[in-house]
């Protein structure tokens, strides 16, 4: 069991059989705290449960620190249970700073969703999209043609974003990536970059016969006709890297990468 001065852990897994056993097997070591209480969690599994856990967590702010026991594990650290206090200790904070998407669907109808990785539209049909895009209040493109357009985060930036096409974004640039998916008209805009605390507003020209939906990382909304897309720096989130492992490195290695 842990010694009285060894930081609260609260410990979540993936559904996977190698996830479970892990957790099992640290918590036999370290104590079983629940997250409301735990000083740090540890998440066991990959990328997809470490938005899980970012977004479950958000208003408590408790750091998070993630080894990898998932496939690509961009935001994880190297699965490895000994000495596990220690590289705690020796950990580097990175703060990420999700967004706030306010979407309203075509009855009218108002959703309020945080994504750490992304927002994005996408077309429901068979015919293109057409979106206007206004920023800051200003229109800069009034009729995109297209499957569909995102604004991610620096962190977001290597994810979705990347397979758009998107520019790779360093967690210190103070930006966000507006990346369209498949323009067709204008037909030679590859996207923007836009000062972090940009607002953007994307609004569906012709919703009822080219439906539109919505995400946030992984919660869609069907059938938007709005979706305004700002900054929130009141949910700043704290993820902890070993130090030979830390995400500003990752994200500048990717830029590199053959």
């Amino acid at each position: 069991m842990p010694s009285p001065s060894a930081p609260r852990l609260a410990f979540v897994c993936a559904a996977t059989p190698a996830a479970r056993a892990a957790r099992a097997r640290l918590e036999g070591r370290f104590g079983a705290a629940k997250p409301a209480e735990a000083d740090i969690i540890v998440a066991l599994g990959g990328d997809g449960l470490m938005l899980q856990t970012l977004h479950r967590n958000m208003r408590r702010r408790t750091p998070i620190y993630g080894m990898n026991l998932g496939t690509i594990g961009f935001l994880m650290n190297t699965y490895k249970e000994a000495g596990l206090l220690a590289r705690l200790r020796r950990a580097r904070e990175v703060i990420l700073n999700p967004l706030r998407m306010l979407a309203v669907n075509t009855h009218g109808r108002k959703f309020d969703i945080m994504a750490i990785n992304e927002v994005s539209l996408l077309r429901s049909s068979r015919q293109t999209a057409r979106i206007a895009v206004a920023v800051d209040g200003r229109n800069r493109l009034p009729d995109l043609y297209c499957d569909g357009i995102l604004v991610a985060t620096p962190a977001g930036s290597t994810a979705y974003n990347l397979s758009a096409h998107g520019p790779i974004l360093p967690l210190g640039a103070g930006l966000l990536a507006l990346t369209p998916i498949n323009a067709f008209r204008p037909r030679r805009w590859r996207g923007a970059l836009l000062p972090r605390h940009s607002t953007v507003e994307l609004t569906v020209l012709d919703p009822r016969k080219r439906p539109v939906a919505a995400a946030a990382d992984s919660v869609e909304i069907a059938n938007v006709a709005r979706v305004t897309v700002t900054e929130a720096p009141d949910a700043a989130l704290t993820l902890l890297f070993d130090p030979e492992h830390d995400l500003e490195e990752r994200i500048l290695k990717e830029q590199f990468d053959p």
